[in-house]
């Protein structure tokens, strides 16, 4: 109906009987958009600079079918325990996980001091496997691998999550 075309964001609420709702239209990538390049294959900002340079260079209609499941958190220098307060302070040592399909997105190195005057997010992991049960596997060893002293950290609450029955299948947390 508007006409746009390019790679953007659409987001939607889906009630308990599978109705779609309607939120809003971004006209750019979300933060989270590696979470749908996994799921899809397909490189969405190579994608949306091709559309920007030719119209018909990338037919966004030919995005490959979602397969398998993606996972993403943000690891934030907060506390969970104080209402996620932030935690200022130095990263004394810094380990980011490795293997296959685990991406890192993150701006910090070690003894970098992360103050109070931006947002307190320091990192995300995006991870991919075949079933949600696999994914949810390789989040919790991500986030076990995932190393950031000198601060803290709201690892323990997205360990936590992840070893939640109801968010392993994709259900309401219980705790």
């Amino acid at each position: 109906e508007v006409k746009y075309r390019s790679a953007g964001t659409l987001e939607f609420l889906v009630d308990a009987s599978g109705k779609f709702y309607f939120l809003e239209m971004n006209t750019r990538l979300q933060v989270e958009h590696p979470v749908t390049e996994l799921v899809t294959g397909t490189d969405l900002v190579h994608a949306q600079l091709s559309l920007a340079l030719d119209s018909h260079a990338f037919p966004l209609e030919k995005l490959g079918p979602p397969r398998g499941h993606a996972i993403e958190v943000r690891i934030y220098a907060e506390d969970p325990s104080q209402g996620f307060m932030p935690t200022p302070g130095k990263v004394e040592k810094l380990r980011w996980p490795t293997g296959t399909r685990i991406r890192v997105k993150s701006g910090i190195e070690e003894g970098q001091t992360v103050g109070t005057n931006f947002d307190s997010m320091l990192a995300k992991l995006v991870v991919f496997a075949p079933t949600r049960e696999q994914a949810v596997a390789r989040m919790r060893f991500a986030l076990d691998e995932t190393v950031i002293l000198g601060m803290g950290t709201n690892q323990s609450y997205l360990r936590a999550l992840a070893n939640d029955p109801g968010f392993l299948f994709a259900d309401e947390p219980t705790g």
